[in-house]
């Protein structure tokens, strides 16, 4: 299993070695925001959060690494690459709802979804 780092998972515990994976304050949102077709390096930085492009780029790395994205070449010249979820990433997909759902009920103000993303199905 592929972690942040060569260290070893802090325990066994699904949930820890889970956030190990996706437990920091971007990698959801960006799995989010490929879900819902944003692929280009660009349309990441247009989300209402404002992500950092030095951020941005680290974490999409980790999250290649960790094998939750694939990335793919789109234009040869200059060189630009769009990344897209894999069936890993894909399958937050149920976390990411529940996640919505937890957030809608229990906090104030929280944006509710769109019925299209809170329908999908992880493919």
């Amino acid at each position: 299993m592929a972690f942040l780092s060569k260290r070893r998972p802090r325990s066994g515990c699904p949930i820890a070695t889970t956030l190990d994976l996706v437990g920091d304050r971007w990698t959801l949102v960006i799995l989010r925001d490929m879900i819902n077709g944003k692929t280009k390096f660009g349309e990441f930085l247009e989300s209402p959060e404002r992500i950092t492009t030095n951020v941005l780029t680290d974490r999409l790395q980790m999250m290649e690494k960790t094998g939750f994205v694939k990335r793919k070449a789109y234009l040869k010249r200059p060189l630009r690459y769009e990344y897209l979820a894999t069936k890993k990433g894909r399958a937050m997909l149920p976390v990411l709802q529940e996640i919505s759902r937890w957030g809608n009920r229990f906090i104030p103000e929280t944006w509710v979804p769109p019925e299209s993303f809170m329908r999908k199905i992880p493919n």
